[in-house]
Order: C-alpha cells, then structure tokens, then sequence
C-alpha cells in the first residue's frame, strides 16, 4: 500500500490548473480558469478551474473536486491508480508498504481488465522484437511501411503470432484469469473452448488520453478474403468505442498547442503523420464518428481538419460526421489527398516538411469541399443542383453562432451562383422546420392531457420555513467550509458591562453559537459536516482537501459546491476602471453575524410556532400561564435578533 506521507506529497505538488489542463483547453478569466466540461457535452463552458483553493467545479453537471478526484472521474482509476498517475507526472517517488494477499487479490480483481490488455500490449510486442517469426513478419511488415523503430517502439506496435490459442496460453499461464480475456476481447469464448481472437496478425494498441491500454486492432498478414482486413478489439468496461480516439495520448498536447487537430480514418494514417511531424493526428479507429469523439477533440480544440483519400464514394459516406462536427461548434476544414492517396502513403511519399505546407495550403473550408465534390455530379441538371444547394444549406443550417452562419451563406452564394436572400429564404425555412419538429413542453402535455397551467404552478418553488431553514444551514456551513480558521473582530460586553473588542476564530465563533443554544441541522451532510467542524477544538480546522476526499462523497461535494463561486469580477476590469471591489473577507462580521443570527432566528420561529399550539391544547391555567410566558420571551428574543439582523444587513 502507498504510505500516506506519499499520498499526501502528491495531493500537495499536483496543481489543479495543470492536472486539468491536460485534458482540457482552459482559459483565464480573472482569478481562475474556464473551460468545457469533459464529464458532459456542453457548447457553452461552465467548467471552472479555482486555481487558489486547488479545486475544479463544473457548474452545468455539478462535477467537482481536486486534482486527485479529476484523475479519478476522468480516467476512471482507483485511488492507488490516480495517486501513481500525479506521482508520474510530478516525478515523486513512490513509497509501498507489503501488501496482504487479501488485499492484493482485491486489487487485481479491480483493475484486472487494465492489467490483462497492459500484458498483451507488451507480450504483442516481444513476439515481433524477440521471436524470428514476429521479426520476419511482423517487423518486417512496418518496416517496409516505412516505420522508423523509433516510430515502432513509440506506438507500442506488435505482432500476434498465428495458432490456435498461443496468448490465451501465455497469459493464463502468467496468472491472468480466463474470464477478464475474454471481457476485454483478447480471447474468444466457444463452448468453453479458447482461442485467440487477433491470431496471425501485426498489432496497434489503442489507448486513451492518458496512455492505459483499452483495446486493439489488428491487421491479418495474408490475403485471405474470408477473413476481414482489420479486427477491433469489442467493447469493455474499459473500451467504449465512442469516446476513445486513435493516437489522443499523442496528439493532445500538440492539438492544444497549435490549437488544431487533424482527423484521419486508420491507424497507419496516424502512424504515417505522426512520422512525418504532424503528431496533432488522431483516427476514428474505422468506425463512424460519434458524438462523444467530437466531445474529446472539442476538450482540446475547436478546429478540426479532416484528411480523406481520393475515394469520392468513401468522402460522401461521411459528410454525416463532418454534420456532427459543425453541429457541435467546431470550426471544420477538409483536405482531400490526390487519387490514389491517402494520408499514410502521402506522407511516405514526400518529405515532412512538403506534407505539412501541403496539408496547410490545399485544406478548405467545409462548404467549399462539399460543394465543389457535389456540384460537379449536378451538371446541367437544375433538380439535381436544387437539392446539392438544399443539402449545402441544411449543412450551414446546423451552425450554431449567427455570425458563422452568415459568413457560410456568402461563400455558398459565391460557389453556387445563387443570390444569398434566396439562400437565406430556404435556411431560415430549414431552422424553422426543424424547430417545429421538436415539442414544446407544453405541447406534450398537452397530448398528455395535462394542465398546463396546473403543472406550472404546482412545480413553482414555495419558499417555506423547510426550505428557509435549509438555506440558513447552508450558510452556515458554507462560512465553516471557506473561512473558519480566518480571524475577525466582533464587539463583546464583559462581566463588568464594559465594551471590549475581541478578536476570535470563525470557526470558534460559529461552533460555541451553535452549541450554546443547542442548534442542530436538519440536512445530514451538514450535520455531519458541522460535527467534523466541533471534533478538531483547538487545533486546525479541516483543510478543504480532508473534506474533499471524506467516505462520504455528499460530504465532499457539498464542500466543493460551497467553496467556488460561478462568477467572480475580472482583475482587468477592477484594473482598468480603478474600481476598490469589496469582497467578503473585507466585511467577514456582517456575513458570519448575519449567518449566525438568522440559523437563530428560524430556531425562535420554531419555538414560536410550536408554543401557540401549545397555547390552544393546553390543560390548566397554571400550564397556560408558564408557555404564555415562555412565548413573550420568545418574542422578545425574536425581536433582538431581528433587530441586529437589520443591521447586519444595511
């Protein structure tokens, strides 16, 4: 197991903005970073980077928490895993006690799909680099392709060797269990016979941003025509096809950097690329493209130029994912190699340097390469050329900003020789229809039979004493969560009657308040919280990290929602404008008065309420009298605490 002192090493090196920042574009605004959420799609960023407290939150999925948690959530790795991935990246030494065989067996169970395509990876590898066969096949094959071992070794690629079940004995043999070979595709399962799926075949591992294993594809070595080209490992838990692209771990930072990446279809493409100096290159791995694909390279970059080779029929097939690229606000260029060419052989053929100001000069925008590849099929035809403009124009259509949109219509009026009001006429037509195509709330419940009007009401926010109290806690805990080891002054009548001015802990303040009048809360977590708060007495209050990383995750996520703040007024405005922007550390009394009074206040309510029902069901006079006077107390209370509250708040 990894000692603590190294855990917590890591949690202190490891930079929230850097760990962050290698998976998604961030950008300064003010005091933190923004960017878009890599937990959900979004168009519009509403992930924040807190720089200060180290924390991350998105504020459209509620996603958040620190540099260890985004490893975690991200890469979908076990603590132990998370903590060896920052100790990595910030060269700390890791330091293990033993580990029980118990413990170990619960280990490898967790991250037994990771560890089995981790030993293909490297078992591919030593049959084409160790064995004659792999060498006089395997090697040989990228060789001729024009691999560089450099590029071979960069890769990670390998060479299955042929036969029945060669790695399916290796591997079993080496301990891995049959059932996690056959969940991550490397053995196939028949009728409890085993043999080798990627058998007689060289190798490309497929990994994901942050370089682990998640599946395979394999090209077969002859030329059977009953068996396919390539074959893909299937999906896992570990490989969903979707959201994994070819050569990322390579690419990201290049594609951040330049602010581009260049999408190819095969491995060899990116492999050919990558030799040549365009390592921003990443491949759909054969399949069609999908949304969370798009989702990837928009965490990077919003320009995307696509590579294709010379096959028009294959070009056509694929406008649909150059559709989906748009429609998720990436800007999208198009290069079509000459025929005959693809992006691997183009890139075999000619030096780096005439590869790139190739690929530079001759990439076009998206309309013109559609239109130009459409138009030409049209002739003299004006049916056919009416619906390439259709076409053309619902591609545009799917835009999302105005102004991009407009600059498009100007382009395909000039290669279309149509008059841009008419263009114009025929895209508003296609937006409008297509929002018609999509229900109202209130048209379905309206095929629902339901009020409409009802429904409103009924899902309208009543704020209540329920939900006035939950705020208060709220509060409360939110002042305990971001300021409770700061100190502040407050005014204090001693036994003499005498006004002194004492200065004292938040926390200590808000803690000796709660537990003078006996206050607890309501909501769980932040009772819970609250008590974490009261076991610490003098020493130091929980760091936000402690909270962050408590067994209960509610607790860790209620912390991260009360420490970060969506909007935060830029340095460069109160620069420009010389503006002295008070914030609450500036006014800290009012805010934790003003908490504190009114957690008070909605006690004494409660009392207050519970006592005239008291009055009404009460059995003597004697019994009458005492809550009567316990009632005008409470009043009195009351009245006080409104009174400093109202000066609290002016």
């Amino acid at each position: 197991m990894i000692l603590s002192e190294t855990i917590e090493k890591v949690i202190e090196t490891a930079r929230v903005e850097e760990v962050v920042g290698d998976f998604v574009v961030l950008k300064k605004r003010g005091a933190n970073y923004t960017g878009l959420c890599p937990f959900h799609n979004e168009k519009t960023p509403s992930f924040s980077v807190n720089v200060a407290k180290g924390i991350y939150k998105c504020f459209g999925c509620g996603a958040g928490g620190d540099s260890l948690k985004f490893i975690i959530e991200h890469e979908k790795l076990s603590f132990p895993d998370a903590i060896r991935f920052l100790a990595k990246k910030y060269n700390i030494e890791i330091q293990e006690t033993a580990i029980g065989e118990q413990e170990l067996v619960v280990q490898q169970e967790k991250e037994s799909l990771w560890l089995v395509n981790a030993f293909a990876r490297d078992w591919f590898k030593e049959q084409m680099w160790e064995s004659e066969t792999g060498r006089t096949i395997g090697l040989s094959y990228f060789r001729e392709r024009g691999f560089s071992d450099e590029t071979i070794r960069q890769f990670h690629l390998g060479y299955h060797p042929d036969g029945y079940d060669n790695f399916t004995t290796a591997a079993t043999k080496a301990g891995y269990k049959i059932e996690f070979l056959v969940k991550v595709g490397l053995t196939i399962d028949k009728d409890g016979k085993y043999y080798d799926r990627f058998r007689g075949r060289v190798m490309f591992p497929i990994q994901n941003v942050a370089g682990k294993v998640v599946g395979f594809g394999g090209r077969i070595m002859t030329n059977d025509k009953k068996q396919a080209k390539y074959v893909n490992s299937p999906e896992s838990e570990v490989y969903i096809k979707s959201n994994v692209l070819y050569g990322i771990e390579l690419a990201r930072k290049e594609a951040v950097g330049k602010d581009e990446i260049y999408l190819v279809e095969g491995y060899t493409d990116v492999v050919s690329l990558h030799q040549a100096g365009i390592t921003n290159v990443v491949a759909s791995s054969g399949t069609s493209l999908t949304d969370g694909q798009i989702s990837v390279i928009r965490r990077y970059t919003s320009n995307v130029t696509v590579l294709y080779d010379g096959d028009a029929a294959g070009i056509k097939a694929s406008f649909r994912g150059i559709d989906m690229i748009i429609e998720q606000g990436l800007n999208v260029k198009v290069l079509l190699f000459p025929d005959g060419e693809d992006p691997d052989s183009f890139a075999r053929k000619n030096t780096p340097l005439y590869v790139s100001d190739y690929i530079k000069k001759e990439a076009n925008s998206f309309i013109a390469f559609k239109a130009g590849l459409l138009m030409e099929e049209t002739g003299d035809d004006p049916i056919k050329k009416a619906g390439v403009i259709k076409e053309l124009v619902h591609s545009i259509s799917l835009i999302p900003d105005n102004i991009m949109r407009s600059l498009y219509i100007k382009e395909c009026s000039r290669i279309t020789q149509m008059d841009e009001e008419s263009l114009i006429i025929e895209l508003n037509n296609q937006i409008r229809n297509k929002s018609k195509s999509k229900h109202s709330v209130a048209e379905m419940l309206r095929e629902q039979n339901i009020s409409v009007e009802k429904t409103l009401s009924e899902t309208e926010l009543e704020v209540n004493d329920d939900n006035l109290l939950a705020l208060h806690e709220r509060e409360i805990v939110r002042i305990l969560v971001n300021f409770a080891n700061l100190l502040f002054e407050m005014d204090h009548i001693d036994e003499q009657g005498e006004k002194q001015t004492v200065t004292i802990r938040v926390g200590d303040f808000v803690l000796h308040q709660l537990k003078d009048d006996d206050i607890s809360f309501t909501q769980s977590a932040y009772q819970e919280i609250v008590v974490l708060y009261q076991n610490r007495g003098e020493q130091n209050f929980p760091a936000l990290s402690e909270l962050i990383h408590h067994q209960n995750q509610e607790i860790g996520q209620v912390s991260i929602d009360l420490s970060l703040q969506r909007h935060n007024l830029s340095e460069q405005w109160k620069d420009k404008y010389e503006i002295l922007i008070r914030t609450e550390k500036d006014h800290l009394q009012k805010t934790v008065l003003s908490a504190v009074y009114n957690i008070k206040l909605r006690k004494v309510n409660a009392l207050l309420h519970a006592n005239n029902i008291k009055l009404q069901t009460a059995n003597s006079d004697d019994e009458f009298h005492t809550i009567l006077s316990e009632q005008i107390w409470l009043n009195e209370v009351k009245q006080a605490l409104s009174k400093q509250l109202h000066f609290v708040i002016l």
